[in-house]
């Protein structure tokens, strides 16, 4: 998303869509090795979040309870040996798992403070958490540019679709009741715009966890003296002469753009994780997993037990 309301500075130009394209796509095989390396830090702690319930697709074997239906019964497994097994098959509704990532201008800034440019880090978390999801069994799609993928190599896959992305704002029509959202951006829009992205979520009934990606820079607004700041959407430029009679009425703004939104996702019981680029991509890695797993666990209290 784009620059907003002077919370930027010290970025990069902008670029035409087509360059700007090209170097997605050139850096997305290096950031596929990172996602990879980053899941596999993770997903030691990655129990699956698969369930019994309704749904079409095979999971496992159990044995039969007395008091069930007869016609639940697999009869080819049950004819291997002297027991009765149940043919169990997987929830559905929580295998739609939609992922999104701001790749506007706004998301290349990078600082010296900063370990990566936003842009690469939110592409790495993307892709990081589509590997644990396929393994997990989850459907993975990239919102806007793919349809949802059932496969163990859908990482690879949605980075071939995010080489042709233009997803400077998320496409909210695929989105459907029981599925969740994941996006990743700095989301310094202004923040009617963020709200309305987030309102068309909300009719869906579709669930949305937030990670906000910043550079450190961006937190502290470590400026001083004579500083020129850009807006890396619009180019526009403005100097100032002593940037740090600026910093604490940044900082109150940037503290109430985060809590505005996150009071929100409170509200709706969605989540809003705040992440900075000095910090290792495992950690809002982990906080997902825990959200999603949570989320996932009373979704399927609640069908099994209107079900029951």
């Amino acid at each position: 998303m784009g620059t907003a309301e002077g919370l930027r500075g010290d970025a990069a130009p902008v670029r035409p869509a087509l360059t700007e394209a090209k170097a997605v796509a050139g850096g997305l095989p290096d950031l596929l090795i990172e996602a990879r390396r980053v899941s596999a830090t993770v997903i030691a702690g990655w129990h699956g979040r698969r369930v019994a319930g309704r749904g079409e697709t095979f999971w496992q074997f159990r044995p039969f309870t007395p008091g069930e239906a007869a016609a639940s019964v697999d009869w080819r497994r049950s004819a291997r040996d002297d027991h009765l097994y149940v043919r169990e098959k997987e929830w559905e509704a929580a295998h739609m798992m939609w992922l999104w990532t701001d790749l506007s201008a706004s998301m290349d800034f990078r600082s010296r403070l900063g370990g990566a440019t936003k842009r690469d880090r939110a592409l790495v978390l993307l892709l990081a958490l589509a590997e644990l999801l396929a393994a997990a069994g989850e459907r993975v799609g990239l919102l806007g540019a793919s349809d949802p993928i059932l496969a163990r190599n859908a990482a690879e896959r949605l980075a071939a679709f995010l080489a042709r992305a233009d997803a400077s704002r998320p496409d909210t029509r695929p989105l459907r009741r029981f599925s969740d959202v994941v996006l990743f951006g700095d989301f310094l829009d202004p923040v009617a715009e963020t709200e309305a992205t987030l309102e068309a979520i909300v009719r869906s009934g579709a669930r949305a966890h937030l990670v906000q990606i910043l550079d450190p820079a961006e937190e502290t607004f470590p400026y001083s003296g004579r500083t020129e700041f850009v807006d890396p959407e619009t180019g526009l430029r403005h100097m100032v002469g002593r940037a740090e009679q600026y910093r604490h009425d940044y900082r109150l703004r940037l503290a109430a753009l985060r809590e505005r939104l996150s009071l929100l996702c409170r509200r709706l019981d969605w989540s809003f994780i705040s992440h900075h680029t000095d910090r290792p991509a495992t950690e809002p890695l982990l906080a997902l997993h825990a959200r999603l797993a949570d989320r996932h666990a009373q979704s399927a209290y609640s069908v099994l037990g209107r079900a029951a």
